[in-house]
C-alpha cells in the first residue's frame, strides 16, 4: 500500500489509501445501465503546493499519474450541498443541521433525520440494493461485484446500515442513490489547446498562458454546463467508465452506426491510452447524499496535446446531456456544482491560463 495525504472536503487532512492495482486498469469497451451522474462540489478553489511528486501508475493498458505539485482543499465547512434544505427531485425537506453539528461524534439527542428513498430506487432496478434487512452486504469491503470499500477508509456501520462519514445530513435511506455506503462515479476531463488556423496555440491576452479546452455538456436536468460523467457499474473498472461516459453523453456512441463506433472507439483508446493526471479521488459533496449512503468520484483528465486524436471527431449530445461542445478553461465560466475546482488543477497541472 502506498499512502497519500491530501486535504478533504472538510479542512482537514486524511490518508488516503492508493491501491495501486486495482480498478483504475483495462480498457474493453462495454455499455451497462448506470445510473445519473454525481454533482461534485467542494468550496474552496484555493490551492497549495505540497513538497512531493508522486510517481506515475502505469500499465501496458493504461497509464495514470498523480503528479500533485497541486492540491485542492475545501471549505471548513462539510459538506454544503449534502444538507441542502430539499432533497433533490422531491418535496422532502431534511431535518436541519446546523454547522456545529455536523460530526457524529457532537452529541445530539433531538436529532430527528426524515427517512427518505425515492421512487427510482424503490422499484428495484439492477443498479440498486435491496432493502438492508432482506440481504447481507459485505461493507467496507469488495462484495462480489460492488465495490463498498470507501476512499475515507474504514467507515461505522450502525444497526446494519453504514454511516455517511462525513457526518450527519438530515436524510436517512439511500435517497436517489442505488448503494447503501459508497457509490463509486468517474469523471473524464477531456482537453486540447485551443489553437489558431496555423494550429499554434492561442494565449490569453491578460495571463499570457496558452488557453485549454475541455469537452463540456449541458445536463439535461438542470440546463447547466458540466463536465461529462457517470457510476461505475458492478464489476467495472474505473478506466472502463470514464471511457463508456465520456462516449455516451459527448460522442453519443450509444446511437452511432457500426462504423462509427468503430472510429470512436479507436480514437477513445488512443487517448486514454496517453497519461491521464488524477485530478481528484474521494469523498462528494453531492445534494443526494444521506446519513446512509453518499457519492465518492475519481476525476481524471485526458489531454489531446497534438489535437489529432477526439478533436478530429464530431461532438454529439447523448444519454444525460442535452448540448456538447469545446469550451475554454476560464475562472469566468460558470459551470455545474464545483467542477470549476477540476478545471482549475488541470489548468495549473497544464501551465495554461485560468
Amino acid at each position: 500500500m502506498v499512502y497519500w495525504f491530501i486535504c478533504s472536503p472538510q479542512g482537514m487532512t486524511h490518508i488516503v489509501r492508493i491501491r495501486l492495482a486495482l480498478t483504475l486498469f483495462g480498457l474493453p469497451c462495454s455499455f451497462c445501465i448506470h445510473e445519473l451522474r454525481p454533482a461534485i462540489c467542494h468550496s474552496s478553489s484555493q490551492l497549495f503546493k505540497t513538497s512531493q511528486t508522486i510517481r506515475p501508475i502505469t500499465s501496458s493498458s493504461f497509464n495514470l499519474y498523480t503528479s500533485s505539485v497541486w492540491t485542492m482543499p475545501s471549505s471548513a465547512t462539510p459538506h454544503v450541498k449534502s444538507r441542502c434544505p430539499k432533497y433533490p427531485g422531491s418535496e422532502i425537506k431534511r431535518f436541519s443541521v446546523p454547522n456545529d453539528k455536523v460530526g457524529w461524534s457532537v452529541n445530539w439527542p433531538q436529532y430527528l433525520p426524515v427517512s427518505y428513498t425515492g421512487p427510482s430506487v424503490e422499484k428495484k432496478p439492477v443498479w440498486a440494493d435491496p432493502d438492508v434487512g432482506s440481504f447481507t452486504p459485505k461493507f467496507n469491503s469488495v462484495d462480489g461485484a460492488v465495490d463498498r470499500t470507501s476512499f475515507e477508509g474504514s467507515y461505522k456501520v450502525e444497526k446494519g446500515k453504514p454511516i455517511n462519514p462525513r457526518g450527519r445530513t438530515g436524510v436517512t435511506g439511500r435517497g436517489l442513490l442505488g448503494r447503501w455506503g459508497p457509490n463509486h462515479a468517474a469523471d473524464p476531463i477531456v482537453t486540447r489547446w485551443k489553437v489558431n488556423a496555423n494550429k499554434a496555440k492561442i494565449s490569453h491576452s491578460v495571463s499570457k498562458r496558452p488557453i485549454l479546452q475541455f469537452v463540456s455538456i449541458m445536463r439535461k436536468d438542470c440546463g447547466e454546463w458540466a463536465i461529462p460523467g457517470g457510476m461505475v457499474d458492478a464489476g467495472e473498472q474505473v478506466s472502463v467508465t470514464l471511457q463508456r461516459e465520456f462516449s455516451e453523453e459527448a460522442l453519443n456512441s450509444l446511437a452511432a452506426l457500426p462504423s462509427e463506433k468503430a472510429k470512436i472507439s479507436e480514437r477513445i483508446i488512443n487517448l486514454f491510452k496517453t497519461p491521464g493526471f488524477q485530478v481528484y479521488k474521494g469523498y462528494v459533496d453531492d445534494p443526494r447524499n444521506t446519513d446512509n449512503a453518499w457519492m465518492e468520484t475519481v476525476a481524471v483528465n485526458f489531454h489531446d496535446e497534438s489535437g489529432n486524436s477526439v478533436s478530429k471527431l464530431p461532438l454529439q449530445a447523448g444519454d444525460d446531456a442535452g448540448q456538447v461542445q469545446w469550451v475554454d478553461i476560464d475562472s469566468s465560466f460558470p459551470l455545474y456544482a464545483s467542477h470549476s475546482h477540476f478545471l482549475e488543477l488541470v489548468a495549473k497541472e497544464r501551465k495554461a491560463h485560468w
